[in-house]
């Protein structure tokens, strides 16, 4: 089923939504999720409750890319999950090291007063990325967005995690430049 015609039964309130929804991307989202709680009860839970966040946001909500919408909600929730977690040291602490990796690129949150400068700070990120060769771009996403470990990127990739390790080396080292280019402290 297309996603117009999904969101098209959400605007409906028809339950068919959720069962679609969950036909067509469950497996994406349960996989996104895993490779951030690594607990499968976690990941089904998070996975659920993107669904009802899904059904109470539309409407009035209308998403173009309703696979990076979902995306972004699970991720979010899993990583709220995670975070609440953390200190009974769930996935052995598999996600501190994945976020620890870009300590040293992207700034640390200072509170309210930042959320402006964090919107600019994504979109230069997001720039930033789009200007990368897709290989590059692939496997950062892949390791930063989708949380993957390395591993299964260079299997993916066809190669070896060495090749993996140095080309996400240099894009953080690229990415902390351009920040810093632009004057973000870091």
């Amino acid at each position: 089923m297309e996603d117009s015609a999904i969101i098209d039964l959400y605007w409906g309130r028809d339950q068919r939504a959720v069962e679609e929804t969950a036909g067509k991307y469950g497996s994406f989202l349960h996989s996104l999720s895993w490779n951030i709680l690594r607990s499968r009860g976690d990941a089904e839970e998070c996975v659920n409750d993107t669904y009802l966040r899904a059904w109470n946001a539309i409407p009035p909500a209308r998403p173009a890319a309703l696979r990076a919408w979902l995306g972004r909600i699970t991720r979010n929730l899993s990583l709220d999950r995670w975070k609440e977690e953390r200190t009974q040291r769930r996935g052995g602490g598999a996600m501190e090291v994945l976020l620890g990796e870009l300590d040293d690129c992207v700034p640390s949150p200072h509170g309210v007063e930042r959320q402006l400068e964090d919107q600019e700070i994504a979109a230069l990120i997001s720039a930033f990325l789009w200007r990368l060769p897709a290989e590059s771009r692939v496997v950062f996403l892949r390791r930063y967005w989708y949380g993957q470990n390395l591993a299964d990127i260079a299997a993916e990739r066809g190669c070896g995690v060495g090749k993996v390790k140095s080309s996400l080396f240099r894009t953080r080292k690229a990415l902390r430049a351009c920040l810093e280019e632009e004057g973000i402290d870091l």
